[in-house]
């Protein structure tokens, strides 16, 4: 990134650009989250996501996944949450720029920035919040030959709709949260269902892992423990996985779908060369402002770092708050930034459009 940009490129650089007081680079959870928090303090932002549709990793890998810890909703799916955050920040007329990656951001001389996405859209900005998750990311995939032929066919690393399984002969890869939660979501709804890991020890949660041992001693579904040797292909055809086992043997695991849950391989992508303080693939941030070394840059959610942090989206929801105010300070540093509160304050329910509601 530059940070000693001259006066004229500067002039060259802004003209034409989109002028902005606020930038949410991200439109996951946090992101969304972070449109409503700024709009309650009269700041309406521009939203960027690589993705052509809002909700990150929510909507894009686990759609129907339950979510439990969500304040207020014993149960959301992960969809369900996105939907009720673009809702939520609806009355705030944020603007969307889809299906674009910010790949350039310069520093300018009077501190503030200009960004450029991969379509060549150009943001002249006040500030920058950062909720870009893991960053850029694709699923780590299924180690075998010849494997892009049937990916998003018959060999998946997302559940959009649960239903394409039911029926079927079904194998499942993955040890993690992601791979225990399918397993239990799908165990009665497909036709068979092997869930394959390459060691007995399991990084999702306990509780998970003792209903699937219970399903498998019911004879409900198999376990195996192996890794992907080769696929099992008829005519062009997806027929299902050779694994090695654990002891040696290669078993044929005969199916018609395959859901792949390895996790996801993360990479800051473009955000690394921007000349924010890193700790390993995170921005480093304080707990007050959630303020970057770089004034006027701000980070939310999972692609932060700082002392305790614990990636939650309700830890990112309570980031992007602070943020928020974090924010209307920096564009209006001579402002004293009060305190109001939605249910008694006729300012910000004028913004919700809620004013004179009962």
């Amino acid at each position: 990134m530059s940070t000693n940009v001259s006066d004229s490129a500067t002039a060259a650089g802004v003209d034409g650009a989109i002028q902005a007081d606020a930038v949410i680079v991200g439109a996951g959870p946090c992101g969304l989250f972070q449109i409503f928090e700024l709009g309650l303090l009269g700041i309406r932002a521009h939203i960027i996501d690589s993705l052509k549709h809002p909700g990150g990793q929510c909507s894009e890998l686990y759609p129907e996944k339950p979510i439990y810890d969500i304040p207020a909703l014993p149960v959301c799916g992960a969809q369900e949450l996105v939907d009720r955050l673009l809702q939520q920040a609806k009355p705030f007329n944020a603007q969307f720029h889809l299906g674009q990656e910010v790949t350039e951001l310069q520093v300018l001389p009077d501190h503030t920035f200009l960004l450029r996405t991969s379509l060549d859209t150009r943001f002249h900005a006040k500030t920058v919040i950062i909720a870009g998750g893991l960053g850029s990311f694709q699923p780590r995939r299924l180690g075998c030959e010849g494997v892009e032929a049937f990916e998003n066919t018959s060999i998946h690393y997302k559940v959009k709709n649960s239903a394409e399984f039911t029926g079927r002969h079904l194998l499942i890869f993955g040890g993690g949260d992601s791979a225990l939660d399918w397993t239990l979501e799908l165990a009665g709804k497909a036709r068979s269902l092997t869930l394959i890991h390459r060691r007995p020890d399991f990084r999702a949660a306990p509780a998970s892992v003792a209903k699937m041992h219970d399903l498998v001693n019911s004879g409900s579904m198999r376990y195996v423990e192996a890794i992907a040797q080769s696929l099992i292909t008829d005519g062009g055809e997806f027929k299902g996985v050779r694994v090695k086992k654990s002891d040696g043997a290669i078993e044929e695991l005969h199916a018609e779908r395959a859901l792949v849950f390895f996790g996801l391989h993360p990479k800051l992508g473009p955000i690394a060369e921007w000349g924010l303080g890193l700790d390993k693939r995170a921005i480093l941030v304080d707990t007050e402002k959630f303020q970057t070394n770089i004034p006027g840059i701000f980070a939310v959610g999972d692609i932060n770092t700082y002392p305790g942090k614990k990636k939650l989206i309700l830890s990112g929801f309570h980031e992007a708050a602070l943020a928020a105010f974090a924010v209307a300070a920096h564009l209006n540093p001579a402002k004293k930034i009060p305190l109001q509160y939605t249910t008694t304050s006729p300012i910000m329910q004028k913004r919700l459009g809620v004013a004179g509601e009962q």
